[in-house]
């Protein structure tokens, strides 16, 4: 390996699917967690989960046992968040309510009125008209914006479709370019690494969506770190143009691999 791989200072945690699944984690990984944090290596927790609030998130977390803190974790809703308060639009949150919470300060309006729209997952609400109501906000000019454009994630179900198709199909039919907050963005990786005060060469992004993740976190210059759990699937690696830096099973492998080949 050169010699300039040898240089991981930071290291940005995906959350679902990489450190659990659902509220099951994945064996191993709050041992892993703790272990890196331990040896000096600064860490952030990012994540495009758009159902749960900060606080929320955060008693999640440390519920399953992680050692983690509330300004150690970057939410795709909280990217959307201060989007928001920068511009001063005046919003209409899809949103499950426990998110919406978040939102408290900002300027919002009905459908029909507001200078945005924030798409994001609201369960089984999803209707045909509603879909017809935002389409017809956004040909009026309402600009579209997703907390993320995920296609699909690990449940312990199974797998289930994401919002990435809604968005898709808005884009597609009113002819327009989301902005999208989360994970690909170079915006969302930024605001990590400015937090972290790292350079993107001396940071990890370790994720198990092979786009969002790993694509997202390389455009933006880290280093990528995919894991063979979560919504991981082989056939990703045959027919897509991502090409991770190093696989691994799982994040319980990634303490050895920091030690072995990439530590400061």
């Amino acid at each position: 390996m050169d010699e300039n791989d040898r240089n991981i200072h930071g290291v940005l945690f995906d959350l679902d699917g990489v450190l659990y699944v659902d509220s099951q984690p994945i064996p191993g990984a709050v041992e892993a967690v703790a272990k890196i944090k331990a040896s000096g290596v600064s860490c952030r927790f990012v994540t495009n989960t758009s159902t749960l609030s900060l606080a929320a998130l955060e008693r999640k977390i440390i519920a399953l046992g992680f050692p983690v803190e509330r300004s150690e974790i970057l939410s795709a809703p909280q990217a959307v968040l201060r989007h928001l308060q920068t511009t001063g639009m005046r919003a209409h949150l899809l949103l499950e309510d426990d998110v919406r919470a978040d939102f408290a300060g900002v300027p919002q309006a009905s459908m029909e009125d507001a200078d945005a729209l924030v798409l994001g997952d609201t369960g089984a609400v999803w209707t045909h008209d509603c879909l017809d109501r935002m389409f017809n906000a956004i040909m009026r000019g309402a600009q579209l914006i997703a907390v993320h454009k995920n296609r699909f994630w690990q449940t312990g179900g199974g797998l289930r479709i994401d919002i990435g198709g809604l968005v898709a199909a808005l884009e597609y039919c009113a002819g327009v370019r989301a902005s999208v907050m989360g994970k690909p963005s170079a915006d969302f990786f930024a605001v990590a690494l400015r937090d972290m005060g790292l350079p993107p060469e001396r940071t990890a992004i370790v994720g198990d969506d092979i786009e969002a993740d790993i694509g997202g976190g390389q455009s933006a210059g880290l280093y990528g770190i995919l894991v063979r759990t979560g919504k991981f699937r082989p056939s990703q690696l045959e027919t897509g143009s991502v090409r991770p830096d190093r696989i691994i099973d799982s994040i319980a492998d990634l303490p050895d691999l920091l030690v072995d080949t990439l530590f400061p």
